[in-house]
């Protein structure tokens, strides 16, 4: 994308009038200059923190706010308008928000704000007015609470939310956008930072930056690479992790068989864009039943991964009743103890006994205040009794069954997470109705409050996930843990992808999925512990998942480029300070000039959006980096 020259885009045209008799000339102090590198989600909430926290701490001095990023504002690559109107987002509109609300524990003041389902009912009925293309205006018309909005129609949220944070900004600030890629960031910490624009000669002077860089790609690891040269050298088609968005799909060729490897939220993007996105089109009959009907431009997918399942479904209904109340055996308390341990937090050993404790907690709360019948035995009696049971010891195991008479009833993250641990199926034919069987039943769980726990166990993975941020780098176990239960598809979706595997445009390949080369035959292999004897070949692969962060393989140069200059967490990290966002040089101390926001750091908060009601991480930390910059800069 050839980028757009700088521009200047000042909320208060007042700002820019010299006074009616000017002041004789003399050395003015030079304005404060903050460069916020990425303009998406990230960068447009901290946009709003400042513009919440400016009046307080800023008293009416002026700053220079430069955003940086080669997209449009608002909704950065990610969330840009650009994209295939095929693609959803994985929640619910009423669940989708980019403001602060009152559980929202931060120094600043909260500033209310309409969520994702409330601005798309206020354009509908004229209060904003934005020009939306017909199809996202006629998504926005008939956009509910409980649906799931399109990409494009949340990228025009999000454009309207960065509009509305800078016309909130003070007078005195002046916003410069640059639709250029920021390629380095260089500067003592004693002094102005500079940050180079590609194309541009001249550096940004900066007092302080923030790298709200959201989501990166990276150079393959080595078995991705292994890979990659496997294909080039025997002809084949090899797509690396990547945003599918931007994935080259022509090169998979109709009717031929393509290995998935990844059965999460990349891979529902791909199979829409690989079907309905080739002319292939759903119906549904009088009894609701979904078929597909393709176009024969389809390739056919086989799909596998570790668990060998998508994604939970999102759950379908809303809370009524007493809330689990949260935290309870993982909140502040426990985590700075944790802190507090000496050397590296192992997960299995400290902290996933605390998850366990927690979501069991809240599963178990719910069924005995909700489903009082299902259970033998009075609430606080069961509740005194399981605080002081280890997690995983034959003490709680026998607790849970004298109480909780029907084993469906009782909360078994185990099964949960590897649904198909010990299951062999005799064949290929047996897997896919298997596997059928199993998103069948997963959707009628998710669909039906009687089985409400579900949703106390989602409430307390949100809660676990909060109270975590503060550690960092605790490895990608407990995120891929969340993401498989709190974070799966839409409903809708997983009943498309049933249609799919009926008609066979999708096969599933089971749990424990090996990918293999097969030199003497130039094709990739997969095969799964899940059917033995079933083997399938291609000769294309895709990788369904996004990159993971990773300082030293990202192909950011300005992330690149400050290899050696910081702290780099095991998993690949960019290692901030906690409590406000500060980059950690190599020697572990805060930079005290440059702050770093979003999944490349050790930081990061779950989900792209907050849900709100639910003092959401990111909220905090956009909230504590913000204040931090003011003071800096005041």
């Amino acid at each position: 994308m050839k980028a757009a020259p700088s521009r200047v885009r000042s909320p208060h045209p007042r700002s820019l009038r010299m006074p009616a008799h000017p002041r004789p000339l003399s050395h003015p102090r030079p304005v404060p200059s903050l460069v916020v590198i990425g303009a998406g989600p990230r960068g447009t909430g901290l946009v709003e923190r400042i513009a919440a926290n400016a009046p307080e701490l800023l008293a009416g001095a002026r700053l220079d706010l430069h955003l940086v990023d080669p997209h449009p504002p608002g909704g950065g690559r990610v969330w840009r308008h650009d994209q295939s109107p095929l693609l959803w987002m994985n929640s619910m509109a009423e669940d989708v928000t980019m403001y602060t609300d009152d559980s929202v524990e931060c120094a600043g003041p909260v500033r209310h704000g309409p969520s994702l389902a409330e601005w798309a009912a206020r354009v509908r009925d004229g209060a904003e007015t934005i020009r939306l293309d017909p199809g996202t205006a006629a998504e926005a018309r008939e956009l509910t609470p409980r649906s799931f909005a399109g990409r494009r129609l949340q990228s025009a949220y999000l454009s309207w939310v960065y509009d509305r944070a800078v016309a909130t900004l003070p007078a005195g600030i002046t916003v410069h956008e640059h639709r250029r890629r920021a390629v380095r960031l260089s500067g003592p910490r004693d002094g102005r930072q500079r940050v180079w624009l590609e194309g541009r000669r001249q550096p940004l002077l900066a007092d302080a930056v923030v790298l709200a860089l959201g989501h990166l790609d990276a150079d393959p690891g080595p078995g991705e690479q292994a890979l990659a040269s496997f294909a080039t050298d025997h002809g084949l088609t090899y797509l690396p992790p990547e945003f599918t968005a931007d994935s080259d799909l022509d090169a998979l060729r109709p009717g031929e068989p393509v290995l998935v490897r990844g059965f999460g939220l990349a891979f529902v993007d791909l199979m829409a864009l690989l079907t309905e996105g080739r002319g292939g089109r759903f119906t549904t009959d009088t009894k609701g039943v979904l078929t597909y009907h393709p176009s024969g431009r389809e390739p056919v997918l086989h799909v596998g991964s570790r668990r060998g399942v998508p994604y939970r479904a999102k759950l379908s209904y809303g809370w009524h009743g007493e809330p689990p109340p949260l935290p309870r055996f993982l909140g502040p308390a426990e985590i700075e103890e944790l802190r507090a341990r000496p050397g590296r937090l192992d997960y299995h050993r400290d902290i996933r006994p605390l998850v366990e404790k927690e979501l069991g907690f809240a599963h178990y709360h719910r069924l005995f205040t909700a489903h009082p019948a299902r259970t033998a035995v009075d609430w606080q009696v069961f509740e005194e009794k399981y605080a002081v049971c280890a997690p995983g010891s034959a003490e709680l195991d026998a607790l849970v069954s004298a109480s909780v008479p029907d084993p469906a009833d009782r909360l078994d993250l185990e099964g949960l997470d590897r649904p198909l641990a010990g299951l062999r199926f005799p064949d290929g034919e047996a897997l896919q109705e298997g596997l059928r069987a199993h998103i069948e039943a997963d959707l009628a769980r998710r669909h039906n409050p009687c089985h409400s726990p579900d949703l106390a166990v989602f409430l307390g993975l949100l809660s676990v996930y909060g109270q975590l941020a503060p550690l960092g780098d605790i490895g990608t176990e407990w995120h891929g843990f969340f993401s498989y239960l709190a974070s799966g598809p839409p409903g809708p979706r997983l009943r498309q992808l049933l249609a799919l595997s009926r008609a066979g445009t999708v096969r599933f390949l089971g749990a424990d999925t090996a990918y293999e080369t097969d030199a003497e035959r130039g094709v990739f292999r997969a095969r799964s512990v899940s059917a033995p004897g079933l083997g399938v070949e291609a000769r294309a692969l895709v990788e369904a998942r996004l990159p993971e962060p990773s300082v030293d393989r990202s192909r950011d140069p300005l992330l690149r480029g400050l290899r050696g200059e910081v702290r780099v967490t095991p998993a690949g990290l960019l290692a901030v300070h906690p409590e406000d966002g500060r980059v950690l040089g190599a020697d572990g101390v805060p930079h005290p000039r440059r702050f770093a926001l979003g999944p490349h750091t050790d930081a990061r908060s779950s989900g792209a959006f907050a849900r709100p009601g639910t003092n959401a991480p990111a909220f905090r930390q956009n909230d504590a980096a913000a204040r931090a910059l003011l003071r800096l800069l005041g």
